[in-house]
């Protein structure tokens, strides 16, 4: 994986305000990432910054895991969608996350036990390098639906 800076304007990092935050992230054969700092560090919001990516990545870790605990247990998923939420302190001139908050919303084939469900969460979790590689709280509020039931009420874990 390679990160390369963009924003040299032409006197490189001779004042803060001097220089953009605009890098790119590549890979080989991999799409690119257009990537910058944060809106209030001076960054561009139309790219993706380093908490999104980081956000982004606990996300995907535990969907990932949580597919592959569900096939184990002979449960099959039809949709997995995440609005991962983070929470950051600055401290100085930096930060941390101190928490982040996955709430993946599961479409099921058919009900299962809670107790399951809560299960297939808690060894996703236990799965995941990226949320066993930080330093922080990653805790999760999963919702289910079923396929049939998406936008109403019905209660697939029974």
């Amino acid at each position: 994986m390679d990160v390369a800076w963009l924003g040299n304007r032409g006197t490189g990092t001779s004042g803060y305000r001097d220089y953009g935050r605009q890098s790119a992230v590549t890979a080989a054969g991999k799409h690119g990432i257009e990537a910058s700092a944060d809106k209030p560090f001076r960054g561009d919001a139309d790219r993706w910054n380093p908490e999104e990516l980081l956000l982004a990545a606990l996300a995907e870790c535990h969907m990932l895991s949580f597919l592959h605990v569900a096939v184990t247990h002979g449960v099959v998923v039809t949709d997995y969608s995440d609005a991962a939420e983070g929470t950051m302190e600055q401290i100085g001139d930096g930060g941390r996350f101190t928490d982040v908050l996955l709430k993946p919303v599961v479409t099921l084939a058919e009900p299962i036990d809670p107790a399951l469900f809560e299960t297939l969460h808690r060894e996703a979790s236990e799965k995941c390098f990226i949320a066993n590689s930080v330093n922080f709280p990653v805790r999760h509020e999963p919702r289910a639906v079923l396929g049939a039931d998406i936008g109403t009420a019905a209660d697939p874990v029974a």
